[in-house]
């Protein structure tokens, strides 16, 4: 298969940072948190049906609800993650097809690569906190009254340090590894095989509805790694239960789920994520090629 090179790909560009963070923070801003909130409360909450989890949400100031958790931790974390995702993901995508690596699988390796690297960089705390702010409703179930995010980041800080505030990041690391590998590997395979099926040269430019069709079957084949996610919103999750133990590992996190819901519970959220993966896909993948493209054309 011939090589497809990504628009406005020439060696490191330094924009890459700027446009990452941009592109993600519309998108997060958007429909990327709606979706983010209802995904997580369906995995938290495995029980809920996601009309029972929409309400849920609903009941915590109508659209408002839906928007928990966006400032400051998902701002924070969406145009920090979103430029080391771009920039370190474009690099490796570029580096790997100037040496001949198919296109798909240059994808792969720049969205794996891109997601450890915003794993480790800047999702571990943000995201934790993110799903403390939308799980803490679980303590005010159980009589508690919920204390304020500040509050919440103070004492997860004050008692377990660093290591507490980035609870969960290793499930993080997988999940953003196997997210964005995937997303990217299968848009650029979506993209090569729409040239294929048009008979277009690899020098011509797809339209937009195509570039757009490709980003949203990569990013829906992407959700098959749902388990991950689950685990992770479990990991970070602000309820407490002895049956869990204090020490929550990837492992048994994820025996203590299918114990407790079996398959089905491994998978709870996966309709809201698949409308997630696909609006993130477009927005980081086909519309921030539009703009690295005009950005170098500058």
């Amino acid at each position: 298969m011939a090589i497809t090179k990504e628009p406005g790909q020439k060696g490191v560009s330094w924009s890459n940072i700027a446009v990452g963070g941009i592109m993600n923070m519309i998108q997060v801003t958007t429909l990327g948190q709606p979706l983010e909130v209802l995904k997580t409360q369906m995995a938290a909450n495995r029980q809920q049906t996601m009309f029972q989890a929409m309400q849920t949400v609903w009941s915590r100031g109508g659209v408002a609800g839906f928007y928990q958790g966006l400032i400051p931790w998902a701002w924070i974390e969406a145009s920090t993650k979103g430029a080391v995702l771009l920039f370190t993901a474009s690099e490796i995508e570029t580096a790997t097809t100037s040496m001949g690596v198919n296109p798909a699988v240059a994808g792969l390796l720049g969205g794996m690569g891109g997601g450890i690297a915003q794993a480790y960089a800047t999702m571990g705390f943000c995201t934790c906190m993110k799903t403390a702010e939308i799980t803490r409703h679980k303590q005010a179930a159980a009589g508690i009254k919920p204390p304020s995010t500040w509050a919440v980041f103070a004492d997860i800080y004050r008692r377990e340090g660093i290591a507490g505030i980035n609870k969960g990041v290793n499930a993080v690391a997988v999940r953003q590894c196997t997210n964005w590998g995937s997303r990217m590997g299968f848009a650029r395979l979506a993209e090569s095989n729409i040239r294929k099926w048009k008979g277009k040269g690899e020098d011509e430019k797809l339209t937009a509805f195509e570039k757009i069709l490709s980003s949203t079957i990569g990013g829906a084949l992407a959700t098959w790694n749902q388990p991950i996610e689950v685990v992770r919103v479990e990991m970070q999750s602000m309820a407490k239960g002895a049956e869990r133990g204090e020490k929550k590992t990837i492992l048994n996190t994820l025996s203590y789920i299918y114990k407790e819901n079996g398959i089905k519970g491994l998978y709870r959220g996966v309709t809201p994520r698949i409308g997630l993966g696909m609006w993130q896909t477009v927005c980081m993948v086909s519309f921030a090629d539009y703009v690295k493209a005009w950005v170098k054309g500058q």
